[in-house]
């Protein structure tokens, strides 16, 4: 017997009809917008016949079928169950917690689903997208823009897909520097993918950030559906940043989406040996991205005016190191490279607590280990 006394919310028909209304196949912003200028609401397509509706519609067509809109209804009822029993939240387009950066985007959903209280609305949003296989170069980039972006404009959304690499490093410098994040899933809210990031989404959605999708709490992971997504995590952002991508990658499809809606793209530069940069140094040479080195570069491309200046920024990175790491910048920055026999001898310190340095420094992206076991400054 249905529970629906137990939750008032869940069987509420206006929103029902939005959810079932948003179901359809096909349905995207552009077409929602067609039918619902010429039908008074979302329960006059459900209640009317197929005759009356293709009247005010001026045409027929499969969507009008009466069994599909009633199996449409009776699915999205079990949704609603789901969602208020769960604390999601649907977010249809004509609310005002919509997205309104999709607003200009014909095939954004008509409805998402949000796990976690985050402003999708804020002044400021940036995609951060890029490999799965990320190196620590990228992933030191990633947290050291995170960082001074948290600092020179503090309260900035990072949107990513909370994927392996690139995508959950975004996420988690989000979070350690106190920023907002949204992930964008390709999947219901009934399960996280990869399992391994279950804690992280965990964290963004009991932490002032959201998990967002626009398929059913049962839908489940399909490969088709992350290229997919992808859409959503350019269109929730006013630039996308990419950062690392082969040739061909899910990054340089999200990079492509972004500039057909108009937005800002830019990417990581890295050398031409790197097959994880060969992707980004491709957008950069064929204009299909600005390159970016720092968030000065974002901030002055973006033109949004800084809270903090630079030089108290630079500073504050300075700090950040521990003596030991503050020994091998200066010797790198002072000799150019090195390689590790040389700072032992030049540091004095054992081979192996020296090796557990700049293992650590090279995750941290402070340094790049080069063949030979060189070391030079990241």
């Amino acid at each position: 017997m249905p529970d629906d006394h137990l939750h008032p919310a869940a069987c509420d028909p206006t929103t029902v009809g939005r959810i079932a209304f948003a179901s359809l196949k096909g349905m995207k912003l552009a077409l929602a917008r067609q039918l619902l200028a010429r039908i008074p609401d979302e329960s006059t397509f459900f209640n009317a016949s197929a005759t009356q509706l293709s009247a005010l519609l001026g045409f027929s067509t499969k969507l009008l079928d009466s069994d599909l809109r009633a199996s449409a209804l009776s699915r999205a009822k079990e949704e609603l169950r789901f969602t208020t029993s769960s604390g999601i939240r649907p977010i249809y387009f004509t609310d005002p917690a919509f997205p309104h950066r999709l607003d200009s985007c014909d095939d954004a959903p008509v409805l998402l689903y949000a796990l976690g209280n985050c402003d999708i609305n804020c002044q400021r949003s940036i995609a951060i997208v890029g490999t799965r296989h990320a190196t620590p170069y990228g992933i030191g980039f990633v947290d050291r823009l995170v960082a001074d972006i948290a600092d020179i404009l503090p309260g900035t959304l990072i949107v990513s897909g909370l994927a392996y690499g690139i995508d959950i490093a975004a996420h988690k410098a989000a979070l350690r520097h106190g920023l907002p994040t949204a992930a964008v899933l390709a999947h219901g809210l009934s399960t996280i993918y990869p399992s391994s990031h279950r804690s992280v989404a965990a964290e963004i959605a009991h932490t002032g950030g959201v998990l967002l999708t626009d398929y059913p709490h049962d839908a489940p992971v399909h490969r088709g559906n992350f290229l997919a997504r992808n859409r959503i995590i350019a269109a929730l952002a006013d630039c996308t940043i990419v950062v690392e991508s082969a040739e061909k990658g899910g990054a340089l499809v999200t990079a492509g989406i972004a500039q057909s809606y108009d937005r800002d793209v830019f990417a990581l530069p890295g050398r031409t040996s790197d097959p994880y940069s060969k992707g980004c140094n491709r957008l950069i040479a064929t204009n299909g991205a600005a390159l970016i080195q720092s968030a000065d570069d974002l901030i002055s491309a973006m033109r949004w005016a800084q809270e903090k200046s630079s030089s108290g920024i630079q500073k504050e990175l300075f700090n950040v190191y521990t003596e030991k790491e503050q020994k091998v910048i200066d010797y790198l920055t002072a000799n150019g490279e090195a390689w590790i026999n040389n700072l032992a001898v030049a540091l004095n310190t054992p081979m192996h607590k020296l090796m557990a340095l700049l293992v650590d420094m090279e995750f941290k992206g402070y340094i790049a280990n080069y063949p030979g076991g060189r070391y030079r400054l990241a």
